[in-house]
């Protein structure tokens, strides 16, 4: 009686664990084989592109800041230092902003130092040693699947790595894949599927080690989480059943005594 009693209570915990079981050191830590990297390997240098949608705050000085007024669309804002107040363009589909003054310009694949110089060489017509600031303001990048904090996050610099982003959505939960983390990125209208593993320090030479504005960042569940999808409602099924034959069991053998 007492080991059925016993057998009743510890099969369902022995499916449990086996269900658990299958999680592993190289699953779950990060960056293992960093030691195997020199210290003077570098991280790939990367500088986002413009693309179609993207909101620029561009701001024009100059000596002379009636002179400076007439390349912003704020021309009634006050000055200071002789610093136009900043202006935000809206890149349309076909990757142009109408700058005042200048007109339309191409900046789609651009980034933002080739804008920044594309600026400075229209303004000098105008403006004698031109200052040109340019931000985007709208910069950001969503972290879906297996993360704590899933959601999309606002970039205030223009540089962000694959580890900020996840450390925004409070790391990887423990059922993320890490070795498989999907990056979703669309570059002139083409979108591409890119997938990163950071167990290995390696993808720190990667091209996505940094992400670019709108980027999707997507956390796979691994075979645990769908171990426990399994137990509800099917494996709990099999589990009360077990039970129930065992019981049944202990009673048939306790009558028969």
């Amino acid at each position: 009686m007492k080991y059925f009693f016993l057998l009743k209570k510890t099969i369902p915990f022995f499916f449990l664990v086996l269900l658990f079981s299958c999680a592993s050191k190289k699953d779950m830590i990060y960056y293992q084989d960093i030691d195997t990297l020199t210290a003077q390997e570098k991280s790939p240098s990367y500088e986002i592109k413009i693309q179609p949608d993207d909101l620029l705050m561009i701001s024009v000085s100059a000596e002379d800041p009636e002179i400076a007024k007439a390349f912003s669309l704020n021309t009634s804002s006050e000055t200071t230092a002789g610093a136009s107040a900043g202006s935000v363009y809206l890149v349309d589909a076909n990757g142009f902003i109408d700058f005042p003054t200048l007109g339309k310009m191409k900046v789609s694949g651009l980034s933002r130092t080739e804008v920044l110089q594309l600026l400075d060489g229209k303004l000098s017509q105008y403006i004698k040693k031109p200052i040109v600031s340019l931000r985007i303001t709208n910069f950001k990048v969503s972290v879906q699947g297996e993360v704590v904090a899933p959601g999309t996050f606002p970039v205030s610099s223009e540089r962000i790595t694959l580890i900020e982003a996840l450390t925004m959505a409070k790391d990887l939960s423990v059922y993320g894949k890490r070795n498989n983390i999907l990056i979703i990125r669309e570059v002139d209208g083409v979108k591409t599927f890119n997938r990163v593993d950071i167990t290995s320090a390696s993808f720190m030479n990667s091209p996505f080690y940094y992400l670019a504005q709108n980027d999707v960042v997507y956390v796979e569940p691994n075979q645990n989480k769908i171990n426990v999808s399994a137990v509800n409602p099917s494996t709990g099924l099999i589990f009360s059943v077990i039970s129930i034959l065992i019981t049944l069991t202990t009673l048939i053998i306790t009558t028969s005594k």
